[in-house]
C-alpha cells in the first residue's frame, strides 16, 4: 500500500510539472542550456587522450540541477523559478527562496568563447592547424538547446631541433646541462606549452641548487620557429632581457645563525659558536648545543643551495621540539664575492604532548566493545630531542541482556613506555641518509588480558629498535632484540578442560619466553597527483639464536631460559595499500594483506600473542574483532561467552573503500571487506580450520558497509556500519548470503583515523 501511494504521488507531481513550463520566464532571444550533447573529434587525426580530456573539461558546464527519483527526473529549482511568485511571503516565499534556481542559459555558457578556448588548447599542445566549432541542438521546444562541439585538430607539430644557450659562462653551462638531460627536450616530442613550463621549473631548480638563488622560471624564454621545416618546431632557449644582475650571480653561503626562542617567550640570549653556525639560545631552556648543528646542512663558504634549505627545515621539523621554523636569506653586501647569510628562527614547542584515542564497536548479537588509548610524550627529555612516551591503553567487551552475572565478559589493559633518540646508536655499516633523522628506540611494556570465563594472562616486553631511511621513499626498522615473557596467571575449569583435550591450544597459551629478531621495510611513494602506494613487509624469528647456542653446548630436548621454555618460530607479513584518486577529492583505496607463522624446534605452536586474527574497526568491519576463523571453524553457540579467541597462523585480507566528500570536513565511504585466518598445522579439535586451497574462497568472510568520516586535518573521527554478507562457518542457512538475519549481520565501529 505504501509503495502504491508513493508512485501515485510521483505520478501526480509529474502531471503537475508537465503542465507547467520550465522556460516560461526565459526571454524570446534566449535558450535554456541543457548540457553538452557531445564533443566530436573530426578529421583524420585525433589528439592525444590528455588533450581530449583538457578540451572536455573546458566545455564542461553543468546545466540546471535535476532531482532524481526512482521514476523521473524533475528540475525542481527551475520549475519553481518559472512558476512561483518571487514576491510571495510566508511559507511559500520561504520555500521559493530555498528551492529556486535561476536558469542556465546558452548565453551564459558562451559557446563561441568555448571554441576559442579549444583553439588555444590545441595551439598550446602543438596542434597549430586545429579549429573548432559548435552546433545548437534544439528539439520540439525551441527555447531549449544542448551543444555539440566539433574539433578538428590536424597533425601535431613536434620538436625537430633544440638550440641551447651559448656556453659562455657558468650559468649558461648549467642551464644547458640540465636542459640536455631533460626527458622532454629531444627530437620527436610533441610541442606542449605545459611541458615547456615544467622544463623551465626543472632548470630553475637545478641552477638554484648550484648557487643562483635569485633565479626564477620566468627568466627563461623559448623561441619557436615552425617555418624552417614544415610541421616541425625549431626551439631555441634564451634568457629574458629583464633578468636582474642578482639572478646572474653565483652565491656562496656566508654566516649561518640559528635563533632558538623559548616556548614561553622572552629570556636572555646566550651565543654559542659551532662548526655549522652560531646558535643564539634564549635562556633558560633545555637544549644540547650539538643537536642543532647536526640538523644544519649549510656550510659557510660553500655554494649556496636551495636543497640545503629544504633539508635543514625537514631535519629540524622531525626533531619534534619546535612549533615554528622560518628561514631568512639576506645578501651580505660587505663580502668580496656574492654571499648569502642565513638566519634560522626556531620557536620551541610545549615539551609535553598528550593524546587520547577512543574507539567502540557494537555487534547486533549484543556484544559491545569500547576501547581507549591515552599517552603522554616529553618531546625533549634530555635537551637533544629525545622523546619519552608513556601510554595507557584499555579495551572492554561485554554482552548486554544476559544477566548481571556475566555482564563483564573481558578486558585488556596495558602500560607501555618508549624512549627514542633522534640518532642511530648503531654500527656505521648500517646504510642511512643524512637528510633524514635516524632513531634509536628502547621500549618496555606490560599487558594484562582477562577472559573471565577462561583465563587471565600477563605479557611483558622489552625491545631495542633502529629506524633509518636507506632511500628517499623507503624506511627500515631493525629490532635486534625484543624479549617477551607471557604468563598465564590463572585459568578456569572450562579453559582447563579445553586445554586438556587440545594440546595445540595448551602449547600456544603456555607460559614462555619469546626472544625475537625483527626487520620491517616500508616503501611509500606518490607517483603523481592520482596514484600512491604503501608497501610494507615484516620478517621476524624467535628462539633460533638461543636454540643454536644450546645445541652447540650439547643440550637436547626442550630448552629453557630461567626454568621456563622459550618459543621458536618464524613469521612474516606483507601489506600493500594502493590509493587512486578518481577525480576531485574522490578516492578508491585498496588494501591486500597476508601473513604466515610457523613454529618448530623448541615449540610446537606459535604463541597466542603472535597469532593472526581478523575482524574489528580496521579489518573486516561486518564482524567483531577475533570472531572469525580459523577457516570454517566456529564454536558452538551453547558455549558460554563464545570461543575465547579465534586466531590462526595464516591470514589473508582484502579491503577496498571508496571515499568521497559530503559537506565541509564530513566525508562518506562505501567499503567491501573480505578475509579470514587459518591454521597451517592440522588441529582435529578445530575442524575446518586448516588452510586448504579447495576451500579458500568459501572460507573468506565477506562484508560491506557504509561509513562517515569527520576529517579536521589533525584528527579523523570515523564511524563504520558493517553489513555481513557471508560467514565462513555454518550458520544454519543455505546460500552465499548465510547471515541469520539482516539485523544480526550489522556491526558498528567508532574509531579514530582511517582504517588503512
Amino acid at each position: 500500500m505504501q509503495n502504491k501511494i508513493k508512485y501515485i504521488l510521483y505520478a501526480l507531481i509529474a502531471l503537475v510539472i508537465s503542465g507547467c513550463s520550465t522556460t516560461r520566464r526565459i526571454e524570446a532571444d534566449e535558450m535554456l542550456y541543457t548540457g553538452v550533447k557531445d564533443v566530436e573529434f573530426a578529421g583524420s587525426v585525433t589528439p592525444e587522450v590528455c588533450v581530449q580530456d583538457e578540451i572536455e573539461l573546458a566545455v564542461d558546464v553543468a546545466p540546471n540541477k535535476y532531482t532524481i527519483t526512482p521514476s523521473m527526473r524533475i528540475p525542481i529549482g527551475l520549475w519553481v523559478y518559472n512558476n512561483w511568485n518571487p514576491e510571495a511571503g510566508g511559507l511559500k516565499g520561504w520555500m521559493y527562496r530555498k528551492l529556486v534556481e535561476e536558469p542556465v542559459l546558452v548565453s551564459d555558457v558562451r559557446p563561441e568563447v568555448r571554441t576559442k578556448m579549444i583553439d588555444e588548447i590545441l595551439a598550446d599542445n602543438g596542434y597549430f592547424r586545429g579549429s573548432s566549432s559548435y552546433t545548437l541542438n534544439q528539439g520540439k521546444n525551441k527555447k531549449k538547446a544542448s551543444i555539440t562541439y566539433t574539433v578538428n585538430s590536424g597533425p601535431a607539430y613536434k620538436l625537430d631541433s633544440i638550440i641551447m644557450l651559448p656556453d659562455t659562462c657558468r650559468l649558461y653551462h648549467l642551464i644547458d646541462s640540465v636542459a640536455s638531460r631533460d626527458s622532454y627536450l629531444h627530437k620527436g616530442s610533441r610541442y606542449c606549452v605545459d611541458s615547456l613550463t615544467i622544463v623551465r621549473n626543472r632548470i630553475t631548480n637545478g641552477v638554484r641548487n648550484r648557487g643562483y638563488y635569485y633565479f626564477r622560471p620566468e627568466y627563461i624564454e623559448y623561441l619557436a620557429d615552425s617555418l624552417q621545416r614544415r610541421g616541425n618546431i625549431t626551439l631555441k632557449l634564451c634568457l629574458s632581457k629583464s633578468v636582474p644582475q642578482e639572478a646572474l650571480n653565483e652565491y656562496v653561503t656566508g654566516n649561518v645563525t640559528i635563533l632558538t626562542r623559548r616556548y614561553e617567550g622572552g629570556g636572555t640570549p646566550d651565543t654559542i659558536a659551532t662548526s655549522r653556525g652560531t646558535i643564539i639560545q634564549m635562556q633558560p631552556s633545555k637544549l644540547r648545543h650539538e643537536i642543532i648543528p647536526e640538523c644544519v646542512s649549510f656550510r659557510s663558504g660553500r655554494t649556496f643551495s636551495v636543497r640545503q634549505m629544504d633539508r635543514t627545515h625537514t631535519r629540524l621539523s622531525r626533531l619534534g621540539i619546535f612549533n615554528s621554523i622560518s628561514m631568512d636569506i639576506q645578501p651580505d653586501t660587505t663580502a668580496a664575492k656574492p654571499t648569502l647569510d642565513v638566519l634560522i628562527d626556531c620557536t620551541f614547542d610545549s615539551p609535553l604532548e598528550t593524546s587520547i584515542e577512543v574507539g567502540a564497536a557494537y555487534k547486533s548479537n549484543n556484544y559491545l566493545g569500547p576501547g581507549a588509548t591515552f599517552s603522554v610524550t616529553n618531546k625533549n627529555l634530555f635537551g637533544g630531542g629525545e622523546q619519552l612516551t608513556v601510554g595507557l591503553n584499555g579495551s572492554y567487551e561485554w554482552q548486554t541482556g544476559t544477566g548481571s552475572s556475566s555482564l563483564l565478559n573481558s578486558y585488556e589493559i596495558g602500560l607501555n613506555t618508549s624512549l627514542a633518540f633522534p640518532r642511530l646508536i648503531a654500527p656505521k655499516f648500517i646504510p642511512r641518509r643524512n637528510r633524514n633523522l635516524n632513531w634509536t628506540r628502547f621500549g618496555l611494556s606490560a599487558d594484562l588480558l582477562n577472559r573471565p570465563h577462561y583465563f587471565k594472562m600477563a605479557q611483558f616486553d622489552a625491545s631495542v629498535s633502529y629506524d633509518w631511511y636507506p632511500s628517499r621513499y623507503s624506511s627500515s626498522t631493525f629490532t635486534p632484540i625484543k624479549f617477551t615473557y607471557t604468563k598465564l596467571i590463572n585459568t578456569t575449569e572450562a579453559f582447563d578442560s579445553i586445554v586438556a583435550e587440545n594440546r595445540a591450544i595448551e602449547q600456544s597459551f603456555r607460559s614462555q619466553y619469546i626472544p625475537q629478531v625483527m626487520y620491517s621495510y616500508t616503501y611509500s611513494r606518490a607517483f603523481d597527483s592520482k596514484n600512491s602506494i604503501n608497501f610494507n613487509v615484516t620478517l621476524q624469528e624467535a628462539g633460533n639464536v638461543f636454540w643454536g647456542i644450546y645445541e652447540l653446548c650439547g643440550s637436547k630436548g626442550e630448552k629453557q631460559l630461567f626454568g621456563t621454555p622459550f618459543s621458536q618460530f618464524v613469521k612474516g607479513s606483507v601489506q600493500l595499500v594502493y590509493n587512486r584518486r578518481l577525480f576531485g577529492n574522490h578516492h578508491l583505496v585498496t588494501r591486500v594483506a597476508t601473513g604466515a607463522a610457523h613454529a618448530y624446534g623448541n615449540a610446537s605452536q606459535v604463541p597466542y600473542s603472535e597469532q593472526f586474527y581478523v575482524g574489528g574497526a580496521s579489518s573486516i568491519r561486518a564482524f567483531t574483532v577475533r570472531s572469525i576463523g580459523p577457516g570454517s571453524y566456529h564454536v558452538d553457540e551453547e558455549t558460554a561467552n563464545g570461543y575465547f579467541d579465534q586466531t590462526g597462523t595464516f591470514k589473508f585480507e582484502f579491503n577496498t573503500e571508496y571515499r568521497f566528500p559530503l559537506y565541509g570536513p564530513l566525508g562518506g565511504a562505501l567499503f567491501i571487506d573480505a578475509g579470514n585466518v587459518w591454521l597451517i598445522k592440522e588441529d582435529p579439535d578445530r575442524r575446518g580450520g586448516t588452510l586448504k586451497a579447495s576451500r579458500f574462497f568459501k572460507d573468506l568472510a565477506l562484508g560491506t558497509g557504509v561509513g562517515l568520516r569527520f576529517d579536521i586535518g589533525m584528527i579523523v573521527v570515523r564511524g563504520d556500519l558493517g553489513i555481513g554478507i557471508h560467514a565462513p562457518y555454518d550458520t544454519g542457512k543455505s546460500g552465499y548470503f548465510n547471515m541469520k538475519s539482516f539485523g544480526k549481520a550489522l556491526a558498528f565501529h567508532l574509531a579514530i583515523g582511517y582504517p588503512f
